[in-house]
């Protein structure tokens, strides 16, 4: 691919955060654009902003900056999002919102956070949510559907999760003991998870590409790091 452009949506998340440094340090990309409702306090010559409500993202008037590569960091906690409503809205609708725009200008390939247990016939709201949008996603006709299953990330977020951070140190006490099978479970550090979605877009594999969280950890390893 020549002339490749990144696009990151919730680029102020933990995930993307990493994401977006990870891309400004990779040279393959000539431009990389941050899509979200705020100005985020970083400069770049290859850095572009576009703040807007992701409400607003298919309204006219709006017009949806051109991308090869689209990385997909956007996600709630049902606790932030306030409702089962609120919660669909975020991590269902404005990210096929986002996907279906991104792929009418152009876009190659999305690059798509999901969740450990994502199943669109789960019980459990979160992950039927989850796995409803990976099904959603994977019929759009991008020349590559990259998905990603993280388990507990674990990072410096700006806004404290206790249940999380509660759930993510329990797990890495008993982390040794997850071998096998239960490797996918171990937490995953976000930076590790970015690392991972930029090497895997570089790969760019065409079709549906799922990566269990020990598989991100081995794609994402950074050499120094445990």
């Amino acid at each position: 691919m020549t002339d490749r452009v990144a696009l990151v949506a919730g680029a102020t998340g933990l995930v993307g955060g990493r994401c977006l440094d990870r891309l400004l340090r990779e040279p393959a990309y000539t431009r990389v654009i941050t899509l979200g409702r705020r100005h985020l306090d970083r400069a770049d010559p290859r850095l572009e902003q576009r703040v807007v409500e992701l409400e607003r993202l298919g309204a006219a008037g709006f017009e949806f900056p051109r991308a090869t590569d689209v990385f997909c960091c956007l996600g709630t906690t049902m606790k932030q999002a306030g409702s089962e409503a609120a919660f669909r809205q975020v991590d269902f609708t404005f990210v096929l919102s986002l996907a279906s725009l991104a792929l009418g200008a152009g876009a190659r390939q999305f690059l798509l956070i999901s969740s450990l247990g994502a199943n669109p016939k789960s019980r459990i709201f979160y992950s039927r949510v989850k796995g409803e949008t990976e099904a959603a996603v994977s019929t759009l006709p991008f020349e590559g559907r990259q998905i990603f299953r993280p388990s507990i990330l674990v990072g410096e977020r700006r806004e404290q999760r206790t249940g999380e951070s509660i759930g993510a140190a329990v797990m890495r006490g008993s982390a040794f003991a997850m071998v096998g099978r239960l490797r996918k479970y171990r937490p995953i550090a976000a930076a590790t998870v970015a690392e991972a979605m930029v090497r895997v877009a570089l790969r760019a594999p065409r079709g549906v590409n799922l990566f269990e969280s020990d598989e991100i950890e081995r794609v994402g390893y950074i050499p120094g790091t445990s």
